[in-house]
């Protein structure tokens, strides 16, 4: 039999609080109810002043009904007994009045009579018993003790019949409550049926004291109920990603083993020195993220010279022939204001050198602190102006001072802010694909001239393979003229085509609906992305999720879609990447700084040695799938430390890892702040 709580407290309510688990666990429901409530078991309902009346507890006196037996233990154990039978009869026989069931309550329980007293009859009571209050005070508590048991026994045999019986015996119950009792009393005992009835209903049906299930069985419509309602509570994403697709290693960010990002200006930082050494002017050469990047190395070495740096000039002579100039893709004055505290930055020449020819220069890629400072500073001092006509590569990745590197990412990741247009309409895209479900950033860098740069022509007609050849020759700057694509392809040298890319992701496990946001320009050949789509129609770019009206300022301006496209491609939930560009690897290291949001890194030449199998009827699908997940499984962008090579070219690039350098362990890095304040 279940009891609700403890069935004897003589010490109050407080120690009787383990009632709610040990009648949880001996089969009694309502155990945790009473445990939850503060260890109060319903027997002290017949002690509380509600019960009673309105006078205290302490003018109340136990008395003992003679026909209980004192204290005669077995003779209390068979009526006790005799009272559980009694309510079994009773509940078993809907004949039975409630008058007559009351009468076997009052003739056969040895319940306590609670009998007040004005207070001089109290004091004359004690008065006359003090001498041999101690033996009687033993005895009434033992007594005290089997009235309690006896009454917690009655009680949960009551309520245990009560709780499957049907409504006409609760309604029965309800008669015996008014009639014997007053109507304040009656009226408190029905609410506290009533209270504990709905507690119960509230624990079973998976309630208060149940885990919430995640049900991914559920209508579309109920997951997005669901889904939005999780995110305003406590901004969840990945309980979305479950719920829309139930597979959370899908979309789950890898552990970033306790790294943060540690960039802040140290305490014994110096702020530039009122002098200059002179002034440098930068040529940013490449695409929007070779130019980003190379813009960084040019600040940092602005700091190793003590030289002022003028707001460098980007690239318009590259393939693109984006006329762009900084201040229409980055915000100037944020830029100028970041790094006030490292470095000085000027919109132009002062009208004193203004009419100077600088002496134009191309640093050594590659270079460490030593070159600028010993080599080049004199030279600085010497001219009072230098033009650095490329940016690119021109600082190396590792050895460098921590100040230095920590510099680097202050200039790319606060410093350089995109101007308020293509951040409104970026962040526009953002919410658009963003709607309802998460979405896989993919850089498939499947255009004309990455194709024509590596000589990679796999999947395109001869007439096309045949142009990219001819485009490769006529640009001077690209050495390289005669390519083996295929067997280059199958060193893993080659962008995977949109075939390749949609075979990987489906192996990997993304369903079909899954969205994919193209962050690329336009991909090259006849038909190159109609087997990706029909794996994945849901396929997007800023042609698509912008109308012709927002995209009207950007039309022409190939680096300013590109910025769009870097903000949807930062705040994507996976970021895939098809070959190692310029935006690729900023992109990844971005994403690392972030929080290290998923980057899958396709192990390109394994990828496609599968994928040939695969068509040629080698392996099975099942197979291929079961290689592919082995293969990057640890491939989806998670810490470790900068790879250091032979060569700096051989070596992982700075801003495609920033680890070490700009990411710290926590406490590591929270030591050394507290010893720098």
């Amino acid at each position: 039999m279940g009891h609700w709580g403890s069935v004897a407290n003589p010490g109050g309510p407080e120690a009787a609080g383990g009632g709610g688990a040990a009648g949880a666990a001996s089969g009694g429901g309502a155990g945790s109810i009473m445990g939850a409530a503060g260890g109060r078991d319903i027997t002290h309902v017949f002690h509380s002043p509600r019960s009673g009346g309105t006078m205290s507890p302490k003018n109340r006196r136990l008395s003992w009904n003679p026909k209980c037996g004192g204290g005669d233990h077995h003779h209390h154990h068979q009526q006790q007994q005799q009272q559980n039978e009694s309510f079994k009869v009773y509940f078993a026989s809907d004949r039975l009045e409630a008058q007559e069931a009351l009468g076997i309550v009052e003739s056969d329980v040895c319940l306590l009579k609670l009998s007040t007293h004005s207070n001089n009859d109290n004091n004359h009571h004690d008065h006359n018993h003090n001498n041999n209050s101690s033996s009687k005070s033993n005895k009434l508590q033992a007594h005290g003790m089997m009235v309690e048991q006896s009454a917690a026994g009655f009680v949960s045999d009551f309520v245990g019949h009560f709780w499957v019986h049907n409504s006409s015996s609760a309604t029965r119950m309800t008669q015996i409550f008014t009639r014997k009792r007053g109507f304040r009393q009656s009226g408190f005992y029905i609410f506290a049926l009533l209270l504990l009835t709905f507690l119960l209903v509230k624990i079973t049906s998976g309630g208060w004291l149940s885990i919430e299930s995640q049900n991914y069985s559920s209508t579309p419509q109920q997951l997005l109920i669901m889904v939005r309602g999780r995110i305003e509570l406590d901004g969840d994403v990945h309980f979305v990603q479950n719920a829309l697709f139930g597979a959370s290693e899908l979309w789950a960010k890898p552990l970033s083993q306790n790294l943060e990002q540690c960039v802040a200006r140290s305490k014994d930082y110096t702020r530039p020195r009122n002098g200059t050494n002179g002034y440098l002017l930068v040529n940013a050469n490449g695409g929007l993220n070779q130019m980003r990047t190379g813009i960084c190395d040019m600040v940092a070495v602005a700091r190793l010279m003590n030289a002022t740096l003028v707001v460098p000039t980007l690239d318009h002579s590259s393939f693109w022939a984006d006329t762009s100039d900084f201040g229409d893709i980055f915000d100037v004055r944020h830029f100028v204001e970041s790094l006030q505290d490292d470095i000085q930055v000027v919109e132009e020449l002062p009208a004193d050198l203004a009419q100077i020819d600088p002496m134009m220069k191309a640093p050594v890629s590659w270079s460490k602190a030593p070159y600028y400072e010993e080599e080049l500073v004199p030279l600085l001092k010497q001219q009072k102006v230098l033009y650095f006509t490329h940016a690119d590569s021109r600082l190396a990745n590792n050895d460098l001072p921590d100040s230095i590197q920590q510099l680097r990412c202050r200039a790319n990741y606060h410093a350089l802010k995109f101007v308020g247009p293509i951040r409104t309409l970026g962040q526009t895209l953002v919410e658009r694909i963003q709607q309802d479900a998460p979405y896989i950033a993919l850089h498939l860098r499947y255009e004309k001239d990455m194709l024509a740069f590596t000589g990679c022509a796999h999947g395109l007609s001869t007439m096309e393979a045949e142009e990219l050849r001819e485009m490769r020759y006529d640009v001077k700057h690209w050495k390289e003229k005669e390519i083996d694509g295929e067997e280059k392809r199958k060193q893993g040298g080659c962008p995977l085509t949109p075939l390749e890319t949609g075979l990987l992701l489906k192996a990997l496990g993304y369903p079909a609906a899954t969205k994919i946001y193209i962050v690329a320009g336009e991909i090259y050949g006849n038909g190159s992305l109609d087997s990706l789509k029909q794996m994945f129609p849901n396929v997007y770019s800023h042609m698509t999720l912008a109308s012709e009206e927002e995209l009207a300022p950007f039309r022409g301006y190939q680096n300013r879609l590109a910025a769009l496209d870097y903000i949807v491609a930062l705040a994507s939930d996976v970021f895939v990447y098809t070959y190692d560009g310029n935006m690729a690897k900023a992109l990844q290291g971005h994403r690392q700084f972030a929080g290290y949001k998923k980057t899958i890194n396709p192990d390109r030449e394994s990828l496609v040695r599968l994928v040939d199998e695969y068509e040629m009827g080698t392996i099975p699908w099942e197979a291929f799938q079961v290689e592919v997940r082995k293969i990057h499984k640890e491939r989806i962008g998670a810490p470790h430390y900068r790879e250091v090579g032979e060569s700096p070219k051989l070596e992982e690039n700075f801003f495609a890892n920033p680890y070490p350098g700009c990411l710290c362990q926590k406490r590591q890095y929270s030591r050394r702040r507290r010893r720098l304040i």
